[in-house]
């Protein structure tokens, strides 16, 4: 569904574990990681989307979740102009998502990255809360930034005005790179 202003209809999926940490997922056959996320279809839900990417994407069914509560209105964010396809029409020039929180309350076991016929992860790990919003491609970061900070209070209540994003990193630096190696678990 892409709106009149060629924002297609999305959700985010935000999910931590009981160390507050959070799934990290890397794209199938790519070095970009992210959370998981995709469309909604017409005549679906938001919530409903959110259940549904949760099992396509992650193998996660409702029983092994409990949704801690979800941003307020639509977070956007336009893709770079050279990843726009302009011959499809209506033209998507970006995405609007509304975001869950979610608690792992099954297993990590649980996990399966090739639940459907159609894997877009091939990597997952657990990663403290603000490492999305600077690790994330550069066209997202705000949205990541945004849903983090909306969420927060829901995962630390009691810290809640302390939490303050870190500042973006400039660039990786090599112990970095090899950390974010380790932890990592394959498709499976």
């Amino acid at each position: 569904m892409i709106d009149s202003e060629g924002y297609r209809a999305n959700v985010g999926i935000i999910l931590c574990n009981t160390d507050s940490q959070l799934l990290w997922a890397k794209r199938i056959r790519q070095r970009s990681w992210q959370f998981p996320q995709g469309g909604i279809h017409p005549h679906e839900t938001p919530e409903n989307a959110m259940y549904r990417e949760l099992s396509e994407e992650i193998g996660l069914r409702p029983e092994h979740v409990e949704v801690m509560g979800c941003t307020q209105g639509w977070l956007r964010y336009q893709i770079p102009q050279h990843l726009v396809r302009h011959h499809s029409k209506p033209t998507c020039i970006g995405q609007k998502q509304v975001w869950y929180l979610l608690r792992m309350v099954g297993s990590e076991s649980d996990v399966r990255l090739n639940a459907s016929g159609h894997p877009e992860f091939d990597y997952w790990r657990w990663v403290d809360y603000w490492y999305p919003a600077q690790a994330v491609v550069p066209f997202k970061r705000q949205v990541y930034q945004r849903a983090l900070q909306e969420l927060a209070p829901l995962l630390f209540p009691d810290n809640a005005a302390m939490i303050v994003p870190p500042a973006p990193r400039r660039r990786p630096n090599s112990r970095s790179r090899r950390s974010r190696r380790n932890g990592q678990t394959r498709l499976r």
